[in-house]
C-alpha cells in the first residue's frame, strides 16, 4: 500500500511502489491532466510539482512521494474557475494540440511559486526541459510574463 497526497487529498492505493507516479495519478486516480510523453522524461508533458518542484511524473516512482505534497493541473483551477496562470494560458492561446499544456502550465507554476518575477532569460532557461510540437513557445513565454506583470502590480495570486 502507498499513500500519496494529491492536491491536498490523502490516497491510500494498492499498488506497486515502483510505479511511476504518472500511472498511479491517471490508472488509480483519474486525473488526467498529466499526459504520457515519450516515457523517458524528455518532454515534459508529464510535468506536476513534488514539494514544490517541477518533476517528471513519468520517472517519479510512487515510492519516491510518499508523504510529500503532489500537485497537479487538476489542482490549479477548473474549467469554470481557472487559475492565474491557466487563464493567462488560455487568452494568449498558448495549446495549440493541447498535449504539452498541462506539463508547461506545472513547470510555470513552480517557476512562479519560487520566483514571483523571473525575467524572460530565468523564464526561459526554467521552461526548457518541457516540449512543444506545436510551437507556441512565444505564446507559452507571454502568458508566464503577463501572470509575472500581473504579480507585481499587488494582484493576488
Amino acid at each position: 500500500m502507498s499513500t500519496l497526497i494529491v492536491n491536498g487529498v490523502r490516497h491510500t492505493l494498492d499498488i506497486d511502489p515502483s510505479t511511476p507516479l504518472l500511472y498511479a495519478l491517471r490508472n488509480q486516480l483519474e486525473l488526467n491532466g498529466a499526459k504520457f510523453g515519450c516515457g523517458m522524461g524528455q518532454c515534459g508533458a508529464c510535468t506536476v510539482m513534488l514539494d514544490g518542484q517541477p518533476v517528471f511524473s513519468c520517472l517519479t516512482p510512487v515510492t519516491a512521494c510518499e508523504g510529500r505534497q503532489v500537485r497537479t493541473i487538476e489542482g490549479l483551477g477548473t474549467a469554470e474557475k481557472p487559475g492565474k496562470l491557466q487563464a493567462s494560458f488560455i487568452k494568449h492561446q498558448a495549446a495549440q494540440c493541447g498535449y504539452c499544456i498541462a506539463g508547461m502550465v506545472m513547470r510555470a507554476q513552480a517557476l512562479l511559486e519560487q520566483n514571483p518575477h523571473p525575467t524572460e532569460t530565468q523564464i526561459r532557461t526554467h521552461m526548457e526541459p518541457n516540449l512543444c510540437r506545436c510551437g507556441t513557445h512565444m505564446r507559452i513565454i507571454a502568458a508566464i510574463k503577463e501572470v509575472t506583470q500581473d504579480q507585481g502590480r499587488g494582484a493576488k495570486s
